[in-house]
């Protein structure tokens, strides 16, 4: 029974985010039972280039440290956050977000090329959080039940956090640069006088992974709760 449930449940979480937050925990479980070791998986250019090791490319986003702490911390808001985009401004859009993925990325790779960052995966997930605040800018945020502000105040917030536990905020600030880049390609540019769309999800992408809604009468979940986890939790202004 308890397996059905947990089946049942994990099958209603959308493609994208099951398929990268499993990757994550698959891969932290490998490192955890010494199957592989995170020397295997950091990014590392000479490596690549030079000896072809091209999966790290992929695998340096997969892995967030040993079990512990920031590696809950991290999954909460990773899994949160992706699904909430998934499930709403990117609901019926599985290429464009995919390409979304892929834009950030590749963008991200690059400027990892001149920062000294061997895994890449928190920088993304503060990518993610930071397009997910700025496209929700009414929403009011609980942060630990110690913080109230607006949504757009979350990647900051986060930065703040990382500061205080004595981390980096060169991976947070490398996740606000790439998502503002795409928020503001995706959102801003189109908008404004003599503007346009310069992102374009490539066909092959629309090919694979769109298809017709089912229901075109669907109500999606609200966007501020559909991972069902306090932490970070908002709520509509005047709601």
């Amino acid at each position: 029974m308890a397996y059905q449930t947990f089946r049942q449940e994990y099958l209603q979480v959308p493609p994208v985010t099951r398929a990268y937050t499993t990757a994550c925990v698959l891969t932290t479980a490998a490192v955890q039972l010494e199957l592989i070791t995170p020397f295997q998986l950091y990014f590392n250019p000479e490596l690549i280039f030079k000896h072809f090791q091209v999966w790290r490319l992929i695998t340096n986003y997969l892995f967030f440290g040993p079990v512990g702490f920031n590696f809950l911390f991290n999954m909460i808001f990773l899994y949160r956050y992706c699904r909430m985009l998934e499930e709403g401004s990117f609901r019926g859009r599985t290429a464009d977000f995919v390409f979304m993925f892929l834009f950030g990325g590749l963008l991200m790779t690059l400027f990892g090329l001149f920062v000294n960052l061997v895994f890449l995966g928190q920088a993304f997930t503060i990518m993610l959080v930071y397009v997910w605040s700025r496209r929700n800018p009414y929403v009011r945020m609980n942060f630990f039940g110690l913080l109230i502000f607006q949504a757009p105040f979350l990647p900051w917030v986060l930065m703040g956090f990382s500061l205080l536990l004595g981390n980096s905020i060169i991976v947070d600030l490398l996740g606000i640069a790439v998502g503002h880049v795409y928020f503001f390609l995706e959102d801003v540019f189109p908008n404004q006088p003599g503007g346009g769309r310069l992102l374009r999800t490539p066909s092959v992408l629309k090919a694979i992974f769109d298809t017709p809604e089912d229901d075109p009468n669907y109500n999606p979940l609200p966007e501020e709760r559909p991972g069902g986890f306090a932490w970070g939790e908002g709520q509509r202004l005047g709601g």
